[in-house]
C-alpha cells in the first residue's frame, strides 16, 4: 500500500497565530498595559500622537523621560516624552544638550551612565522662547518704509 506523507499539512499553533494576526493583537495589549491602561494610553496618544513600547533609560531635571527600544528602526528607536507640565505645547528645544546627543546617536551612553563635564562658564539650558511672550523683539530706530493707513475722522 502506498503511504503519502501529510506532515507538511500540519500547521503549528504559533505559525497559525501569526498568520491570523494574533501576535499583533497581543502586542497592542502589551503596549496598552505598559502605557498605564486604556485611559492613560489615550491621553498619551492625544499628547504625542504615538504609542510606543520601550525601556525607560532616564529622566532629565525638567521631567522629560527618555526611552529606547531596539526593535524599532534606527532613528525611531530612541524618543522623549516631554514633561506633563508643558501639555501639548512642546518642541525640540526643550531637550537639554546632553540628552540631545544621546537622542541623535552622537553617543550610546546616556548622561546617566556618563555624566557630562560641567564648566563654570556654562549656562543652564533654556528652551527657545520664540513665539511666546518672552521672545526677543529688536527695537528699531528707523522710520518704517510703509506707513499704515489711518481712516479720517468725521
Amino acid at each position: 500500500m502506498l503511504k503519502i506523507d501529510t506532515s507538511f499539512l500540519e500547521v503549528k499553533p504559533v505559525i497559525m497565530a501569526k498568520l491570523v494576526g494574533l501576535d499583533k493583537v497581543a502586542r497592542i495589549f502589551q503596549i496598552l498595559k505598559s502605557n498605564g491602561g486604556i485611559r492613560a494610553s489615550l491621553y498619551k496618544l492625544y499628547r504625542f500622537d504615538d504609542l510606543k513600547l520601550g525601556t525607560h533609560v532616564g529622566t532629565d531635571k525638567y521631567g522629560n523621560k527618555y526611552f529606547e527600544n531596539n526593535m524599532y528602526f534606527v532613528g525611531r528607536n530612541r524618543w522623549v516624552e516631554y514633561a506633563p507640565a508643558v501639555g501639548t505645547d512642546y518642541d525640540g528645544s526643550m531637550v537639554p544638550a546632553e540628552w540631545f546627543g544621546w537622542l541623535h546617536y552622537k553617543t550610546d551612553e546616556t548622561p546617566i551612565q556618563k555624566p557630562p563635564v560641567r564648566y563654570a562658564w556654562q549656562r543652564d539650558h533654556e528652551a527657545n522662547p520664540s513665539g511666546t511672550a518672552d521672545a526677543y523683539y529688536p527695537y528699531s530706530t528707523t522710520r518704517p518704509k510703509v506707513e499704515a493707513w489711518v481712516p479720517p475722522k468725521k
